[in-house]
């Protein structure tokens, strides 16, 4: 394993980095003044659209797809050290380079599951950023952590599929510019096997019977930058059955397959985000005083300050050491260091980022500073693309597995 950056890495990494600098950091208050002047608060600010302008300018575009026919055509380890950049303003960054969730995976499951048709229609505007997309899996009224659990029916009809059900939290369903869904559901939900049961079929945003029926709050916040999470109903959604990605009953393995590159991203981006934690609370640290004393020679906020360092280098080293894996052994190869990462990073980047608030005192829990806004991002990451008592319980098994 060598985590020495390549030419094209640094290159990309100096590039991101000025761009960060000029651009996206100033921008951050700028959109949110904008946003307050907006008609509808999930309209796209125009100093995003500014950002995407200057990034495809630059080439910072598309960074995530490892087929240079769609992107950048970047390693996951090349592509590592760029997405946690972009991690240090995860609501602005990501955007602005083509890079956020939930487009990436469905650009990704597009590119490897789609039919040169759905190609031509979704996955090309969707990489030039003309639309945005939203993949419709989580709903509310089972486990969905289970995906064998999911009810939403798919059900053929002659040329046509109809779609019924009812999905929640479904990221970027919001955005005025989302066109189009990727929903899950069960074409055969009485089969014999639990995971051939589901499919994937793709469901314009203006069919009959698509309902966006509110906006979903994640810790009072309305993440403006995913496009917002919805709860969206389908009722007797008519779709023609060329809509359909993949086979019927392929579902189940498009969902790990898109989920995988997913995990890894998320946990990139967590670790800029506990970078920039770590900064604002340095910062903090020596401008302010209590007790004779600024906060940074208190022995209680050193402690904080160097556990933080530990874990980031920590974290960073086993991402980086999956991405590898991902590139040299493939995803399943990962499996274990994929849900290793996606346990330990949210887990410990919300108590980094929860100590940069305490550093903070009331300003950290305030508008002020973006503590707050990093905190509960990265909590939803402990339940978002499976919960981590989900994974714990697939790793220990692989673990136990050895043993008898």
């Amino acid at each position: 394993m060598d985590f020495a950056y390549d030419a094209r890495t640094e290159e990309l990494r100096a590039k991101l980095l000025a761009f960060m600098d000029e651009h996206v950091y100033p921008a951050e208050a700028t959109a949110e003044e904008q946003r307050a002047l907006l008609t509808s608060p999930w309209d796209t600010p125009a100093v995003v659209e500014e950002l995407k302008a200057e990034a495809k300018r630059q080439g910072l575009w598309n960074l995530f797809l490892p087929d240079a026919e769609y992107g950048a055509g970047l390693t996951n380890l090349q592509y590592a050290p760029l997405a946690e950049i972009t991690g240090r303003s995860p609501h602005l960054a990501p955007t602005a380079l083509n890079c956020a969730a939930p487009d990436t995976g469905n650009m990704e499951l597009l590119a490897q599951f789609g039919d040169e048709a759905q190609k031509k229609q979704w996955l090309e505007p969707l990489l030039t950023g003309e639309i945005r997309s939203a993949f419709a899996m989580t709903e509310p009224e089972v486990a969905s952590s289970d995906a064998t659990n999911i009810e939403t029916r798919i059900r053929r009809d002659g040329d046509s599929y109809v779609v019924d059900g009812r999905k929640w939290y479904i990221s970027g369903a919001m955005n005025p510019d989302c066109r189009i869904f990727i929903v899950m559901g069960k074409t055969d939900p009485d089969g014999a096997d639990p995971r051939r049961q589901q499919s994937m079929i793709l469901v314009p945003r203006d069919t009959p019977g698509v309902e966006v029926r509110r906006a979903m709050r994640v810790y009072g916040y309305e993440d403006h930058s995913h496009g917002g999470h919805a709860e969206v109903i389908f009722d007797g959604v008519r779709v023609p059955a060329s809509h359909l990605i993949g086979e019927e009953g392929g579902g189940f393995a498009i969902a790990q397959a898109r989920l995988g590159p997913g995990r890894i991203h998320h946990c990139m981006r967590l670790i800029g985000m506990a970078e920039r934690a770590v900064e604002l609370m340095c910062r903090r640290a020596v401008s302010r005083t209590a007790f004779g004393k600024t906060i940074a020679q208190q022995g209680v906020v050193q402690n904080w300050i160097a556990d933080a360092r530990v874990t980031i280098e920590q974290l960073r080293l086993l991402v980086l050491k999956t991405a590898w894996l991902m590139d040299t052994v493939g995803n399943r190869g990962a499996h274990t260091e994929i849900q290793a990462i996606k346990i330990a990073t949210p887990r410990a980047v919300v108590d980094i980022i929860d100590k940069a608030v305490q550093a903070h005192g009331a300003g950290g829990v305030s508008q002020d500073f973006p503590l707050a806004e990093l905190w509960a991002a990265a909590r939803t990451l402990k339940l978002a693309d499976g919960p981590d008592e989900v994974h714990q319980r697939s790793l220990a098994r692989r673990e136990l597995k050895k043993y008898l």
